[in-house]
């Protein structure tokens, strides 16, 4: 049996304000286990200005189960951090009653972390079509050719392939393998995306480069020819816009290419205005700073102001420039974010996201910012900057290691190494490592604790993406319903990487580069998960719920994870396991258990004489039912 413990989250239920103003004071609830304690008192604990202050909690009253607490909290900092203390009765003797501390990772005995606690972000909210989107992103060289694709020369720095030539792994075919794809035929494919269900596109770099990736840019003022130039780019917003999809670029803020105007403007030109754009390291300017110590991808120096100007500050910056009419994009996805601005002893990089936010408010606030931070991203996503990350430990990697089961087929490396160990996100640890239901659970609350609530529904919550190998390819049997259903159903940005429905597999993120294979949708295999992705990103836009509603974990064992995300309307309750599930559950983690509603997937769920919840499956499994909303307790009149 669940052993129930005291829970609060960012979500409405537990937050009276998601967007307050410095000042403002903001009511925060806590729901704590009938008969839990006794409690002498409970309280919070701010942290303003790094000086400590407290407020007392008053108690509301008990329903279904539940004793519900609320308490002050004023916002004095944009970033305004509180947990919970909880003190129990003292003891028959006089002993001191326990003391226990709640924030973001969890219910403990000793004092925690600052940078763990519940925050309140006083920073402008982001766009509320955020929380509703699903995306889907597009690698456009391999997405689709429309005819005029086929009027392009082969530029000089490519190796031509045809649609159904395998991908070349190894360089220079790696980076300047060219299938053609263009944005018109992305256009042309657009009612493929809206009877999938998703509602937001996201390209990879559309700028003139001397690659299949283009994320070494030779200039951010025009659209690459070879993917239709300008007028494409507006055809493809456009179109979309008229079937209800948003669409957001990739721009790379820390470095651009080494063809790129300001760059050879700067090259071997001491004096030039553009120097101070780049890290050059000798005299003549031919030495230079450069992402990864790739020469093609010289990195940018952020304390130009003039590159600023020109880049990301103001109205007549690039930034600015694909906000706006004609092209009216919704918003940006920052290339290596968490390098941005960073080199050595030089921090620059809050200074960075906080001017390009700024701009894009100045624009047109209904526009969202994503930032790439692929490892631990929690400094950067306080709110300030980037509404939140493509960034995998909080949900990419922990699931591969729990539903993966590695073959060990080998792949080749960009040298052309054979490797036979699995590719797991670049990490030499061997492949991909084995974890449990548990430790899936335990890697998304630890790398999820030092981010705000608000911020993480902003996380891109990929599978896969275009830097790494696709889930599927080391799936273990029956496991991507599961994956798949765990990032429609868990706080974040679902992501749909272009040809995941199509049942595409790939090795490593080149590999998984593969053109799309338009024509199959109607083959059996391929039907079933196209019908998978939309029934499930269904599942999602039907309930608000899913979107914006709380978490809290029920039931998690070595091999099952059950979860619900509820609001005052709704709650659902999803099951997920790799093997057989068997969970029993206490009736009051469950309210309103009877009379559950099945929206998905083949499991069951029975409430036994007592009002606990038997949930069993044979695995792998994924379900969801809808039940009940949850109830606050309701103030006589004199409380009121």
């Amino acid at each position: 049996m669940t052993t129930l413990l005291p829970h609060h989250d960012g979500s409405s239920l537990y937050v009276s304000n998601l967007a307050p103003s410095l000042g403002d004071v903001v009511t925060v609830r806590l729901r704590v286990p009938e008969g839990y304690g006794p409690l002498a008192a409970v309280r919070t604990r701010s942290n303003p200005d790094h000086e400590p202050e407290w407020t007392d909690a008053v108690r509301l009253g008990t329903i279904d189960g539940w004793e519900w607490w609320e308490a002050p909290v004023t916002v004095r900092n944009p970033r305004h951090g509180y947990r919970w203390l909880l003190v129990h009765e003292a003891g028959p003797d006089g002993s001191p009653g326990a003391v226990e501390w709640l924030n973001q990772t969890g219910l403990h005995t000793l004092e925690t972390l600052d940078a763990e606690d519940f925050a309140l972000l006083s920073y402008p909210a982001p766009p509320a079509w955020l929380t509703d989107a699903v995306m889907y992103q597009v690698f456009p060289d391999r997405f689709a050719r429309s005819a005029q694709a086929d009027t392009h020369a082969t530029p000089e720095w490519a190796v031509a392939a045809s649609w159904d030539t395998p991908v070349d792994p190894v360089m220079p075919g790696r980076s300047q393998q060219f299938y053609g794809g263009d944005l018109d035929g992305v256009t042309e494919k657009l009612d493929h995306l809206v009877s999938l269900g998703v509602n937001l596109l996201y390209l990879t770099p559309i700028f003139p480069a001397a690659s299949n990736h283009r994320y070494d840019a030779s200039s951010f003022h025009s659209v690459d020819p070879l993917l239709g130039g300008d007028e494409a780019y507006i055809r493809l917003v456009e179109a979309a816009h008229a079937r209800g999809i948003r669409v957001i670029g990739d721009l790379t803020s820390n470095h651009s290419g080494d063809r790129h105007e300001w760059f050879q403007a700067a090259l071997g030109h001491p004096g030039a205005p553009e120097e101070e754009f780049y890290y050059f390291t000798d005299g003549a300017n031919t030495q230079y700073e450069s992402w990864l110590g790739t020469p093609t991808l010289p990195k940018f120096n952020w304390a130009s102001q003039e590159l600023r100007r020109r880049f990301i500050d103001g109205p007549d910056s690039v930034v600015a420039k694909w906000l706006k009419p004609p092209y009216s994009t919704d918003g940006w996805r920052i290339d290596v974010a968490n390098m941005t601005g960073r080199l050595g002893e030089i921090d620059l990089n809050a200074e960075v996201r906080q001017l390009l936010r700024q701009t894009m408010i100045e624009i047109n606030p209904d526009t969202i910012l994503l930032g790439e931070s692929t490892n631990d991203a929690a400094s950067d996503l306080q709110g300030d900057g980037w509404h939140g990350a493509m960034t995998y430990p909080s949900f990419t990697r922990p699931l591969w290691g729990w539903l993966s089961e590695p073959t060990g087929t080998p792949y080749l490396t960009a040298e052309g190494d054979e490797k036979t160990e699995p590719w797991f996100f670049g990490q030499p640890i061997g492949g991909i490592p084995r974890y449990t239901a548990r430790e899936f659970v335990d890697a998304v609350v630890r790398f999820t604790g030092g981010i705000p609530w608000r911020v993480r529904l902003g996380n891109m919550q990929p599978l896969d993406t275009h830097d790494t190998g696709r889930f599927a390819t080391n799936a273990a049997p029956g496991t991507i319903p599961v994956a798949v259903g765990l990032m429609m159903t868990m706080p974040g940005l679902p992501v749909v990487f272009a040809g995941d429905e199509f049942g595409l597999v790939g090795a490593d993120g080149e590999a998984s580069r593969t053109p799309i294979p338009w024509g199959t949708e109607t083959e059996p295999e391929t039907a079933a998960r196209i019908a998978l992705y939309r029934d499930l990103i269904a599942l999602r836009h039907a309930h608000p719920a899913l979107a914006t509603g709380g978490l809290r974990w029920v039931h998690v064992d070595d091999n099952t994870v059950v979860f619900v995300r509820e609001s005052a309307d709704e709650t659902l309750l999803v099951l997920a396991a790799k093997g057989d599930a068997d969970a029993e559950i206490a009736a009051s983690a469950l309210p309103g258990a009877v009379g559950a509603e099945a929206l998905f997937g083949d499991a069951t769920l029975a409430v036994a004489d007592d009002g606990a919840v038997l949930l069993s499956a044979d695995g792998p499994a994924f379900a969801v039912w809808r039940l009940a909303g949850v109830s606050l307790p309701v103030l006589d009149d004199a409380r009121a």
